[in-house]
């Protein structure tokens, strides 16, 4: 698989994050915490699933849907706040982008995919796990540093 957009959407996120400035989020949307923590938290399930296909499982799973409000709020507290999140985020993409890196053929092996970003991206079915980590490449990733910016007025 291709990694260099992948790292360029990672480095555009961290970036943003490094910047800071962010402003309350509008009610109901997520802090610049709270989404920073969603895409370690997404990251570190994404990385189980990659270490799955990678390892030659019959059965891998990436389910998103089940990381809510809380379970962010408490990775935040846990990281001690943006900065300690920013360095989480760092950390946990340098472990995906490895295993990806990793994937060759591997990457056409259908993982049970469950994940809703709004209403722009919704999978709720097996799907090939290097068509995954470009969704992740190309929306995911891309939403969130919108919604971050969106947070500073920038």
């Amino acid at each position: 698989m291709e990694i260099g957009g992948l790292r360029r959407a990672y480095d555009a996120v961290l970036a943003e994050v490094d910047a800071g400035g962010f402003g309350p989020p509008p009610p109901g949307r997520y802090g610049a915490e709270q989404i920073v923590a969603h895409l370690v938290a997404s990251d570190e399930l994404m990385s189980e699933a990659t270490e799955a296909v990678l390892a030659g499982s019959p059965y891998a799973f990436y389910d998103l849907d089940e990381v809510h409000r809380p379970e962010l709020d408490e990775l935040a507290a846990e990281s001690g706040g943006l900065v300690g999140l920013a360095d989480r985020l760092r950390a946990s993409s340098d472990r995906l982008i490895d295993l990806v890196a990793r994937l060759g053929p591997a990457a056409d092996t259908p993982v049970e995919t469950h994940l809703r970003e709004g209403f722009d991206l919704v999978v709720d079915g097996p799907l090939p796990w290097g068509r995954t980590i470009d969704l992740h490449t190309r929306v995911h990733l891309p939403r969130h540093l919108a919604e971050l910016r969106a947070l500073r007025g920038t």
